[in-house]
């Protein structure tokens, strides 16, 4: 099993075992039988398939370098027999699968897609000159496959054919990521400028790490970030970002400040690697020295002294290169500011235009301060015109009011007073009411205690016997010292 259709078994919900007899099948036979089993088929392939691009796994990862197709599929035998399954072979309906989604735009041929009379922004296919294209490629694709529309596979034969399909999900996303990357570097006028190398080292990882856009992805996100969504300038050596002040097409001020950066970058990547040969020079020719091996030892020494001396010429050059960049990113900085002060410059005109100037302003506040008199002098007319009110009238109607306010206030601080008072005597009357009650509840105490040992005395007696009660007496009497009688 290749590592294609093992990255779809494991990601793609769609291809459940038990799915797999009717996605291996020839159900292109379904369209008009079973459409339904056939959209959901066609969808599951499609969706595996430019899922995988994504990742890089539809490019064999035996490939020499890291470059994967991710935003176009390369349809030919090598697919099919990646996609092969030890149990139910190749995918027959796979054609029909690639005719459906060119008709739907989700794949379009790249040959198709670099034309100029092509555009994502329509709907629908258009009628396209085959003499865009090149004579190989009408060869290729043949006449029948024009015929005023593009369509999949030729009338429909379920054959495949080897074509580059450019997979516009896909594309989409790498745009978007492209632009969220350049949009969060905060770039200067000058930092929006690419060649056309440096834009392809710089944006080739926006998918992931791991691996690299191809050329044929390159080609054709270069050709949607300037054709379909309007991004970027590209003559097809310089790109530059648009922003919303500044979409003007490449100039060779802009050409040669791209090479201007990459010809830094250059020099910045020499820099380093001389320096890391000096170290180890220096280091060969120390270890040569301790172990008695003279000529190795000279012989570091003068490649040395070589390598110091292009550093300090490339150093020199660099310095230089930096120095008239950093001078040139000032005066596109000094064009800007300019360019901005002269269009607030036209907006603070066309605000004075429309306030008429200091005159009209002035006359304006004039006009508002008389207006304002008037209506001043209205309202002292209108309450001149009211009715006239005697004050010794006014005064007297005050004293009554003021009279009543304190005979009810006094009424009213009265009724409190008794509220309170009756408040009193009731608190007073319940305490005397739980005094007696606990002397007589006191007092009844005292009564069952003295009933109780009475109680206990009348029973200590008649239980006591006849000897008892002499013995008794007798010990009282010898107490008062009172003769015994006799027995």
């Amino acid at each position: 099993m290749s590592d294609l259709l093992g990255f779809i078994l494991s990601h793609e919900d769609a291809f459940r075992k038990n799915r797999l007899p009717s996605l291996y099948s020839d159900f292109a036979l379904q369209k008009n039988t079973n459409p339904d089993g056939y959209a959901v088929n066609v969808v599951a392939w499609e969706k595996a398939l430019t899922n995988a691009a994504r990742t890089g796994h539809v490019t064999a990862h035996n490939f020499p370098t890291k470059k994967r197709d991710h935003l176009v599929l390369v349809v030919d035998e090598n697919l099919l027999h990646r996609l092969k399954s030890p149990e139910w072979g190749r995918p027959v309906a796979l054609a029909s699968v690639f005719d459906e989604a060119i008709q739907k735009r989700n794949m379009i041929p790249l040959e198709v897609y670099k034309s100029n009379n092509f555009s994502l922004s329509t709907s629908r296919w258009r009628v396209l000159d085959p003499g865009v294209l090149s004579p190989w490629s009408v060869m290729n694709w043949s006449l029948r496959q024009l015929r005023g529309l593009v369509v999949g596979t030729e009338n429909g034969s379920g054959k495949i054919r080897t074509q580059i399909l450019v997979l516009v999900d896909n594309l989409k996303e790498a745009a978007k990521q492209v632009l969220h990357v350049q949009g969060g570097q905060k770039a200067s006028a000058l930092d929006r400028i690419y060649s056309k190398e440096r834009f392809t080292d710089t944006f080739s990882t926006v998918l992931g790490d791991d691996t690299e856009l191809s050329d044929n992805d390159m080609q054709a996100l270069l050709i949607y970030l300037s054709r379909d969504i309007n991004a970027i300038s590209y003559d097809g050596k310089t790109v530059k970002f648009h922003t919303g002040n500044d979409k003007s097409p490449i100039t060779p001020e802009d050409t040669t400040i791209a090479h201007m950066r990459d010809l830094i970058s250059t020099l910045t990547e020499q820099v380093s690697r001389l320096e890391q040969k000096i170290n180890e020079l220096n280091y060969s020719a120390k270890k040569a020295l301790a172990n008695r091996n003279r000529i190795s030892a000279l012989s570091a020494i003068k490649n040395k002294k070589i390598a110091e001396h292009n550093l300090t010429q490339r150093a020199n050059t660099l310095h230089q290169l930096e120095e008239v960049y950093n001078k040139i990113e000032q005066s596109a900085d000094q064009i800007e500011i300019v360019r901005i002060m002269q269009a607030s410059t036209g907006v603070l005109r066309n605000l004075h235009a429309q306030m008429g100037g200091i005159e009209t302003v002035g006359d304006v506040v004039e006009n508002l301060r008389e207006e304002m008199s008037k209506v001043d002098e209205v309202g002292n007319i209108i309450n001149e015109a009211g009715p006239v009110i005697d004050e010794g009238e006014i005064d007297g109607e005050l004293d009554a009011l003021e009279t009543k306010e304190l005979r009810e206030r006094e009424e009213a601080e009265a009724k409190a007073t008794r509220q309170r008072l009756a408040q009193l005597e009731a608190h007073e009357q319940a305490a005397q009411e739980a005094a007696r009650l606990a002397e007589e509840s006191k007092a009844a105490e005292t009564m069952e205690d003295i009933d109780s040992e009475l109680a206990k005395s009348i029973g200590q007696l008649s239980t006591m016997s006849l000897n008892d009660l002499k013995a008794t007496e007798r010990e009282e009497k010898l107490e008062t010292k009172q003769p015994m009688p006799a027995e």
